[in-house]
């Protein structure tokens, strides 16, 4: 098969769980005998088109800053799918495969499908509809009208877990939805050495608001009471870090919390992930939450908030890799010391979860049901050339 996967940032030059899933499915499909194109902004100096273990990655746009004022902005999305339509095009793919979000891509996507005649399927990572507004203010209600649009085009939908499923039915998708979700590279894993230095809590991702790293920091100050000899590690980068930065000299607590910026191998992740007795994840919203089965692949259990628009929760076996407590701060610090006491998991039983979701055994689903579409889809005819 021939496989076109959109999305507008590229893993490794922007780290995140949808750019990952798209580089770790790919380039297994690859080694399998596909070919697979990932189409995205342009991170990289040099040629437009590169190709990186076999996947053939091709940038239609200069990188744009993602964030003002820490909320994601119109004009990169936008400029990226103009920029996509005529690749996309006049791509020979058999299988056009495009993330829901920034929802502007989808479109034309859906346009250039018609052109070479591809199975045209949308990938949600997640489904906002309310949350726009609380995310953009009256906007929002623009924002949220575009999501919906989206749910209409005429596509294949798959959802990266059932909570997006779930949510995607809500908005009123109708039509059979495939539930193909995120994964863990066992064998990196373990080739990953501990860290030299340890930590109690670990927390990594970007740094925005909907992380709730703010929540942590007050669950690590009231945790202190208990176990006064806490230490936290908060590994990442993003709009929010000055705020993060802040918060930590204002509790007086950089004694027992530590700051570390972004870190460009995932391998150096895994090796802090190995050094901590439990990882923190206290969004309020997640797709999926990837780094919660890294943490278990690591032999490490999760303490995550149990709130409706975090999908991670649903990761969380209580008790066997992890926990899953109410979205406060007091909330957040009991389950932190219920996991500091051995009471959220041991590391095999971690480890046995994490193992369910392999990424080859992700890459069979994914496969699977990419052929599927193929061997459905009518005689292919001669779109217009561009």
């Amino acid at each position: 098969m021939k496989i076109a996967i959109v999305y507008d940032v590229i893993f490794p030059y922007v780290i995140g769980g949808m750019q990952l899933r798209n580089w770790e499915i790919a380039r297994r499909l690859v080694r399998r005998g596909h070919e697979v194109t990932l189409i995205g902004t342009k991170a990289w100096s040099g040629p437009s088109t590169i190709e990186k273990d076999g996947v053939r990655i091709l940038g239609v746009a200069r990188q744009r800053p993602l964030y003002v004022n820490g909320r994601r902005t119109l004009v990169p999305p936008i400029a990226f799918a103009a920029a996509a339509f005529r690749s996309i095009a006049s791509a020979k793919a058999d299988v056009v495969d495009v993330a829901n979000f920034p929802y502007f891509p989808p479109f034309t996507a859906r346009l250039a499908t018609l052109f070479n005649g591809a199975s045209f399927i949308i990938t949600w990572v997640e489904v906002w509809d309310q949350y726009w507004c609380e995310y953009l203010g009256s906007a929002g209600h623009l924002a949220r009208l575009l999501e919906r649009a989206c749910a209409r085009l005429p596509a294949i939908a798959v959802a990266i877990s059932t909570n997006t499923a779930h949510d995607l039915r809500n908005i009123g998708y109708t039509q059979p939805i495939a539930v193909i979700p995120c994964g863990v590279d066992i064998e990196a894993v373990n080739a990953v050495s501990p860290a030299t230095e340890h930590s109690d809590v670990l927390f990594v991702g970007r740094f925005i608001r909907e992380k709730g790293i703010d929540l942590l920091i007050d669950a690590v100050t009231r945790l202190a009471s208990v176990h006064p000899g806490v230490r936290c590690t908060i590994i990442g980068d993003g709009p929010e870090r000055e705020y993060v930065h802040s918060e930590i000299h204002r509790r007086s607590v950089s004694d027992r919390v530590r700051l570390l910026p972004f870190l460009p191998l995932h391998a150096q992740v895994l090796s802090h992930m190995k050094a901590t007795r439990v990882l923190a994840l206290p969004s309020r919203r997640e797709g999926f939450g990837i780094v919660a089965l890294e943490a278990n692949a690591c032999g490490v259990p999760v303490v995550t908030l149990d709130h409706p628009r975090n999908a991670a929760r649903n990761l969380v076996q209580n008790g066997k890799n992890g926990l899953a407590c109410e979205p406060t701060s007091d909330a957040l610090a009991r389950a932190l010391a219920l996991a500091l006491e051995g009471k959220a998991g041991d590391g095999e039983s971690c480890r046995r979860v994490a193992a369910t979701h392999d990424w080859d055994a992700i890459t069979d689903e994914a496969e699977t049901f990419y052929q599927s579409q193929v061997s459905q889809r009518p005689t292919r005819s001669a779109g217009p050339r561009l």
